[in-house]
């Protein structure tokens, strides 16, 4: 049974770089908004909708392990650019990303305004 950490929070892993307050570069969507690293005055995004990756066996194998996806909450706590970082199997890894797009956050802050981020999910699978 696939099983995520109770602690959301505890799975985003922020991606900082040393000029995380800087900008880095613009986003593909129609508002070309500019996209941020996570770092000093910056209020990471929050989950408030999560949905598990659908249950699946791998050649009649549960898999255990975790999946990093990387990808950009918007401005408006939208999941853009998932993709998969570090992942386990083909399959799993698609899994992954379908159910990582349907997520919602409530938006990273930066002087008290919605901004677009960089962040890092790792997406744990356990055997039960």
């Amino acid at each position: 049974m696939v099983q995520i950490s109770a602690l959301v929070f505890a799975c985003i892993v922020l991606a900082y770089s040393v000029c995380g307050f800087q900008p880095q570069s613009k986003s593909d969507d129609d508002s070309e908004e500019t996209v941020y690293n996570l770092g000093p005055g910056f209020t990471p995004p929050r989950v408030t909708k999560q949905v598990a990756p659908r249950q699946s066996t791998v050649r009649g194998v549960r898999v255990v392990g975790t999946v990093t996806v990387a990808l950009i909450v918007s401005s408006k706590g939208l999941p853009k650019n998932v993709h998969v970082v570090k992942g386990i199997d083909k399959e799993i890894d698609q899994c992954t990303v379908e159910a990582v797009e349907q997520w919602r956050f409530d938006p990273a802050q930066k002087d008290g305004k919605p901004v677009a981020v960089r962040v890092s999910l790792d997406i744990a699978f356990h055997d039960m």
